[in-house]
């Protein structure tokens, strides 16, 4: 029995106080890697993450600037990002992309930012994780442009787009994730593009501490909690929780063996 976050924010100052515990939390539930995203503008921001990553084998890492902090992606930001992204132990560049729901940053800074580092990720061969809100058609435009080319992939976190834009993005290179979100109610929609989707396609993840999964909706999400996800797509799939948990493990290794031997 194997599962893999493939999305979460261990960084959280919500686990400040428990985070070894979360972490064998996860491995007493099955999860035998978690990849915690950096995010944030100044350095010690990203260090954060790194520093936990480094003392535990199950932990891996992604760095990126988040669309919503666009606007504070300063060339020296970029640069030391650059370097930090060179650690054994950083597998992805990301999340990055664009959110125009919020639009906490300037949209056409969004894009700019949203290249820029589209175009640092190609450079050191690493995969990248995509943010997308509400943002679809300049989203897949710019990795038209900037990615699909490259042949590094990369995963499309929190799913909740159309069943067009996930084939499209399967046709660029990327893996579907989803999250608790699939778990919800009022989820039928995305259940359907869940369903409709090839099993080599999907990957499961928490966004911990945010979405928590049914039967743990208004609690603070963690790794431990993917099973609940891992059982909706075997659900809908028509196959064992346990299948599904080997079968995503197995999607994400592919993705980042296959990164690695391009470097």
């Amino acid at each position: 029995m194997s599962y893999t976050d493939s999305h979460a924010h261990l960084d959280d100052e919500r686990f400040s106080e428990d985070r070894e515990q979360v972490v064998q939390n996860a491995g007493a539930a099955g999860v035998e890697r978690i990849l915690t995203i950096g995010l944030g503008t100044k350095q010690e921001d990203f260090q954060r993450t790194i520093t936990p990553v480094e003392q535990n084998s199950n932990l891996w890492a992604a760095l990126g600037i988040h669309p919503h902090d666009a606007k504070d992606a300063s060339p020296a930001l970029l640069a030391a990002l650059e370097e930090m992204v060179q650690n054994p132990r950083v597998l992805a560049w990301g999340e990055i992309g664009l959110d125009y729901h919020y639009d906490n940053s300037p949209r056409e800074i969004q894009q700019k930012v949203f290249r820029e580092q589209l175009q640092q990720a190609r450079g050191r061969n690493l995969p990248v994780i995509i943010h997308c809100r509400e943002a679809w058609d300049d989203c897949l435009r710019i990795l038209d442009d900037e990615w699909a080319s490259s042949g590094l992939g990369g995963i499309f976190h929190c799913f909740s787009g159309t069943e067009a834009e996930a084939r499209k993005g399967i046709e660029q290179g990327f893996l579907i994730s989803f999250a608790g979100v699939v778990t919800f109610a009022k989820a039928d929609d995305l259940r359907g593009v869940a369903k409709s989707l090839p099993r080599e396609s999907l990957l499961i993840e928490t966004d911990c501490p945010y979405l928590a999964p049914k039967p743990h909706r208004g609690k603070r999400n963690e790794p431990a909690y993917v099973v609940e996800v891992a059982g909706e797509l075997a659900r809908l799939h028509g196959i064992a929780r346990e299948e599904m948990g080997e079968l995503t493990t197995e999607n994400f290794l592919r993705l980042f063996s296959a990164a690695r031997e391009k470097n």
